[in-house]
């Protein structure tokens, strides 16, 4: 099992937005994804800042490619998140899970 980690952030108004548009929009389309396992969501406030931590975790590599492409380990954004987002990552982090 792989799991794929991407980070985010936004205004701090934009927190509650963000967390709706995820729940109702990115997450379908994650779960929809053949090989698709699981994922967890975390969120924080931090002053003025809304940090989001995303890790989903799939069968492997190449249900990954399903999702986001051949270039996997880029980032895969929907056109919404240019409301919300400050900064845009280029790359996420994959990591084999050995244990749960």
């Amino acid at each position: 099992m792989i799991a794929r980690i991407w980070y985010g952030k936004t205004k701090i108004e934009d927190f509650e937005k963000y967390t709706e548009f995820m729940k109702f929009k990115a997450i379908p389309d994650y779960q929809k994804t053949e090989g698709f396992i699981k994922l967890t969501f975390l969120r924080k406030e931090d002053g003025n800042i809304g940090h989001f931590k995303l890790i989903t975790f799939w069968k492997n590599i190449e249900v990954i490619k399903n999702f986001a492409g051949e270039d996997y380990e880029k980032a895969k954004y929907y056109s919404e998140d240019k409301k919300f987002l400050l900064e845009f990552e280029e790359k996420v982090t994959h990591y084999e899970v050995f244990a749960e």
